[in-house]
């Protein structure tokens, strides 16, 4: 019943995707630019061994996608709720469970769809990493679209307008950007702010999929970005799934 129901929900939401494919290459538009001309700068820094300035670069630009994307994933709630496009489906016996992961599962195929871009970008600007430290790159961004768009729904679903989502959303992503350390290593940066970067769950995933690019798998940084990855997703899903079986009821 799950199942069916949350087929149904991922299918309606994905044919509305396929009705305007020009956003499924827009969202992937801004990580290219970093590709693109950031990437080239560090070229040649001293950042471990051949080919690993991409190795550092791709992985963060991967999970920003995830990031900024799935954050703001619940824009879309705001405006159905506005149309009692959510009150009807509530009223029905679709599972609520299903009513969130349908559209989260539709997002996450759109952001993976896109890293999958991404990726073949950076392989022709030089990125050289192991097949399957590309794959568990995609399940981190997987995982976290999961996270991330769950409780942008719930969001969504408690805030009546876009005025005041957007600013909720920036206050957490723009920091989250800038002490998870995407764009490098967190490391490299003074010990205060190295110490405090560990505050923010992204820079464990960042930190396991930069091993996974250079084909280490049995680390510290791997167990600790599985273990945070799926304690969000868990956590992030019951939050939202609580939020659709409650509000407005």
């Amino acid at each position: 019943m799950l199942f069916h129901d949350t087929a149904l929900i991922f299918g309606r939401y994905a044919r509305q995707t396929l009705r305007s494919p020009f956003a499924l290459f827009f969202g992937v538009l801004m990580p290219l630019l970093y590709l693109l001309f950031f990437g080239p700068l560090l070229t040649g820094l001293p950042l471990g061994g051949d080919g690993s300035s991409w190795q550092v670069l791709v992985p963060g630009l991967l999970l920003q996608l995830g990031l900024f994307g799935a954050l703001f994933a619940g824009f879309m709630i705001i405006v159905e709720n506005g149309q009692g496009v959510v009150e009807r489906m509530r009223v029905t016996p679709v599972s609520r469970l299903a009513l969130l992961l349908g559209r989260v599962l539709r997002d996450t195929a759109v952001f993976l769809f896109q890293a999958v871009l991404l990726v073949l970008a950076a392989l022709v600007m030089g990125l050289r990493a192991p097949l399957a430290g590309v794959l568990i790159g995609f399940a981190f961004v997987a995982l976290l679209s999961v996270s991330l768009a769950s409780l942008s729904y719930a969001l969504g679903m408690k805030v009546r307008s876009p005025q005041e989502f957007g600013p909720l959303v920036n206050a957490v992503s723009m920091p989250s950007m800038l002490l998870s350390g995407l764009m490098l290593p967190i490391s490299l940066g003074p010990a205060w702010l190295d110490a405090l970067s560990h505050c923010v769950p992204f820079r464990y995933l960042v930190d396991a999929m930069r091993d996974a690019y250079a084909g280490r798998y049995a680390t510290a940084h791997m167990l600790y970005g599985v273990l945070v990855a799926v304690a969000m997703t868990a956590l992030s899903v019951t939050v939202g799934t609580r939020v659709f079986r409650t509000e407005g009821a």
